[in-house]
């Protein structure tokens, strides 16, 4: 599972703060933007964050942990792989969000670490996420022990429907690869954001599964960092168009 960060070395940055060997570089708050309901009304868009290998891996790309059933041996596959300004990126990304919407896996592991820790709570990311409504799809969650946080239950389409209905801002979704899936099957993402690493995992959870629905993307950004790492930010645009014969 991601946590959706990079890693930079700590003698780089007094202000960097660690899960493992995670660690991120703060940045400063841009203006929220949101979806145009009619002129001069912005609505809140549904927006997703995932790094993610070559090969579309997402599984553990910070620190090695055993979250495969079967333990899961290639771990940190994206540590050291941005650049100052990716690190910068993610963070800005965190702080421009009006609300953050979780699968029960990231969730906990979120609450376990930007929620409980008092070195990471004290990061701008951390901050952010602190002070935001977080929302966690789930329906065995019953006591959700990060503050701020309401679970979502019964019709997730019709509630995320709701959210999204209100004014302004973003509704980000950050690692929570099987909601994204579901999310982008519901028609439900506005935009999304993948951090590309140049690495071949070989396995791991995908993504995007090896067999399943397509997906037309219109390309809105792009950009290259000094480390190789790609951001593609792109908005899904229906089905692809195929070549006939």
């Amino acid at each position: 599972m991601t946590t959706g960060v990079l890693e930079s070395s700590s003698k780089k940055s007094g202000r960097g703060c660690r899960i493992g060997a995670v660690v991120f570089v703060a940045g400063v708050r841009p203006p929220a933007r949101g979806r145009r309901r009619s002129k001069g009304t912005a609505i809140m868009k549904l927006t997703t964050m995932t790094q993610i290998s070559i090969d579309g891996v997402m599984q553990n790309n910070g620190a090695p942990t055993d979250d495969h059933p079967n333990g899961f041996e290639r771990g940190g596959w994206a540590l050291g792989k941005g650049d100052d300004g990716t690190r910068t990126f993610i963070t800005q990304t965190y702080q421009r969000a009006e609300a953050f919407l979780f699968g029960r896996r990231t969730y906990e592991l979120f609450a376990g670490s930007w929620g409980s820790i008092d070195q990471m709570r004290a990061h701008p990311i951390g901050v952010a996420l602190n002070e935001a409504p977080k929302y966690v799809a789930s329906t065995t969650l019953t006591a959700p022990r990060w503050e701020d946080t309401t679970v979502l239950r019964g019709d997730l389409a019709a509630a995320i429907g709701e959210l999204k209905a209100k004014p302004g801002g973003e509704l980000q979704v950050h690692g929570s690869g099987a909601l994204v899936r579901w999310l982008l099957a519901n028609d439900l993402v506005d935009e999304m954001t993948l951090i590309v690493i140049p690495v071949i995992v070989g396995l791991g959870a995908r993504l995007f599964p090896e067999t399943g629905p397509d997906l037309a993307l219109d390309l809105v950004e792009s950009r290259v960092d000094s480390k190789g790492v790609t951001i593609q930010i792109c908005r899904p645009a229906g089905r692809p168009q195929y070549a006939t014969a």
